[in-house]
């Protein structure tokens, strides 16, 4: 007598609209387990590689580097000032600033000519006379680091899509072929107005508790934990539960 009533015609659309509900319900059940598996994985392979040995990329330049994200790196090289480029919307603290991305060119032990590698050299303050505007490029020079160096940071990821909410970069165009200020690190897209072939990675230096003065370097912080994904998912099959079984009996009473 229930069933027949669900789809009865006084019935049907809240009959309807409680199914769509429950079948919400568990997709966003599943999405926050989807989530917990990704996590996870992420957990994962920030373990393994901060567990690995250090890279050192001058005595071994591996092909699938990319997927060495997290490893701790070392590279010696000399910077490449002239192909350098800002990241807009950067912070230290509360101050508003942008980070030099360089390019270090240095030797691999394999002979196989030389190779370059971005480094996030970290924070640099905005021009003090335009508000927010992003200094001159001949400001920059300012914070140079003459000489071969030697970098010792951890193997990231460039970004190829903006965060949630935030501006993708202007595309190329005839009459401007380069883009000096990037409102994300696309190490791909920055490769193609390079002079010189780059990894697909880009280096982020240990942070120097002692660097006060610009560019000051920067490490974000990463929480290996599981969030509350799978209480969330457990949330969402509880209430598409309460739905699916709870309206027949709601309709009961009715009767």
């Amino acid at each position: 007598m229930t069933l027949k009533k669900m789809f009865s015609r006084a019935w049907f659309f809240a009959t309807l609209l409680v199914f769509a509900g429950t079948a919400l319900c568990i997709r966003l059940g599943i999405w926050q387990l989807d989530r917990l598996e990704q996590r996870r994985a992420f957990n994962a392979q920030v373990e393994s590689m901060r567990a690995a040995e250090l890279l050192d990329l001058n005595q071994n330049l591996p092909a699938d580097i990319s997927s060495m994200e997290w490893r701790a790196v070392t590279v010696t090289g000399e910077y490449d000032f002239e192909n350098q480029v800002a990241l807009r919307n950067q912070y230290n603290g509360d101050q508003y600033g942008y980070h030099l991305i360089t390019p270090l060119l240095f030797d691999p032990s394999t002979g196989s000519g030389q190779a370059a590698v971005l480094v996030d050299r970290g924070w640099i303050p905005a021009d003090p006379t335009g508000g927010n505007a992003a200094p001159e490029r001949s400001a920059w020079r300012q914070y140079d680091e003459a000489g071969q160096v030697t970098v010792t940071g951890q193997i990231r990821l460039g970004q190829d899509k903006p965060a949630f909410g935030g501006v993708a970069d202007a595309e190329f165009s005839p009459e401007q072929m380069r883009l000096d200020v990037w409102n994300n690190l696309n190490v791909a897209r920055i490769s193609e107005q390079s002079p010189y072939p780059l990894l697909p990675v880009y280096v982020q230096p240990d942070v120097d508790g002692n660097n006060s003065e610009p560019p000051i370097k920067y490490q974000p912080v990463v929480e290996l934990t599981e969030g509350s994904h799978f209480g969330y998912a457990l949330q969402w099959f509880a209430f598409a539960t309460i739905l699916f079984v709870g309206y027949p009996f709601y309709l009961r009473k009715q009767e």
